[in-house]
């Protein structure tokens, strides 16, 4: 935090911190710029979407007898959180095949459309004869790309003002990386990390908390909460829009505990494994004070860990100079732990 400006504050003192808040003020007007380049952003109805949770292996065992949407879907996160092995497993796809450069493989989480039912990876082999490799998370994973319904220009579906929609993506998006694991370890490898970016982060430790065969970890933009990103970040003011005025803050964290790394941490400190920590000071999607929070409760159960800290925000990171540093640091990190 800034030193806030008293009598006793002397001229030096005075100055850096004007310069600090032009440099901040630069910053966040450059990160609103580059986040209104995308023009594709929908409000939607904000839905519970109850139907997305008939799958879930925790969903036998709460009754809806009585209670509202919103403390059913409160109950079903108090029943999958303890059970979260349960909730995060799955059979391994039997059906990995590579085309070209792509594997592809059908999800073990079943969704009402075809195209987001089908996983596809790009894959990229290295010419080392080491048996190690990486599994980097974008910053999108069901619902983006090749998985998009036709019926969507972005990845909305994602995380979106459907409640149970955005936990059923975020399971299936483990689920999915689970079995990336599987198919790599097919295929020889031993040595396993994980790469994820903004919501790809999360998708990263909760895989890492569910997955101990990820030794190497990198969370590039990472927050220990995920109801209080979507709440305040930048590039979630659509989603937020459209939950506005019909579920509360503590209700979209009592509804979304069994997708928030805060629920997992305990279980992430069980295995031995090196951690990379990467956020920005001028971070407006990823508040740093969530990062910041993510790293104490590191540090309470002494963790090994790495922490990169940088002078930019969500968007600016993958701006120069500051891509280059983070490719730096997460590149030589790998290398040196994997």
């Amino acid at each position: 935090m800034a030193k806030e400006l008293n009598s006793t504050t002397t001229w030096t003192e005075r100055l850096s911190l004007a310069l600090m808040r032009r440099y901040r003020n630069r910053i966040e007007r450059l990160e609103n710029r580059l986040a209104s380049r995308a023009t594709d952003r929908v409000v939607r109805e904000f839905e519970w979407g109850l139907e997305w949770t008939r799958d879930w292996p925790c969903t036998p065992h709460v009754s809806k007898e009585g209670r509202d949407a919103a403390a059913y879907l409160a109950h079903l996160n108090e029943a999958a959180v303890p059970d979260d092995s349960r909730f995060f497993g799955y059979i391994t796809p039997s059906d990995f095949r590579l085309e070209g450069n792509l594997l592809r493989f059908t999800s073990a989480v079943a969704t009402p459309y075809p195209e987001n039912n089908t996983v596809t990876g790009q894959w990229f082999p290295a010419k080392s004869g080491r048996r190690r490799a990486v599994l980097v998370l974008p910053h999108w994973n069901p619902y983006h790309d090749y998985r998009m319904p036709s019926e969507l220009q972005r990845a909305d579906y994602a995380v979106s003002s459907n409640i149970a929609r955005t936990i059923d993506a975020t399971r299936q998006a483990v689920i999915d990386s689970r079995s990336c694991l599987d198919w790599l370890e097919t295929q020889g490898y031993e040595k396993l990390g994980i790469v994820g970016t903004s919501l790809g982060s999360c998708y990263a430790f909760l895989t890492c908390a569910q997955d101990g065969r990820l030794r190497s970890n990198v969370f590039n933009h990472f927050s220990l909460y995920f109801a209080d990103v979507v709440w305040t970040g930048l590039s979630t003011r659509h989603i937020r829009e459209g939950i506005d005025g019909h579920i509360s803050l503590d209700q979209l964290r009592d509804a979304w505990k069994v997708i928030t790394p805060l629920s997992y941490v305990d279980r992430y400190a069980q295995y031995e494994r090196q951690s990379l920590f990467i956020y920005g000071t001028c971070d407006t999607t990823f508040l740093p004070e969530y990062s910041e929070a993510m790293i104490e409760q590191v540090r309470l159960r002494k963790i090994p860990y790495k922490l990169v800290v940088l002078p930019c925000g969500h968007y600016t990171l993958g701006e120069t100079p500051f891509k280059y540093i983070d490719g730096y640091q997460i590149c030589s990190f790998l290398l040196k732990t994997l």
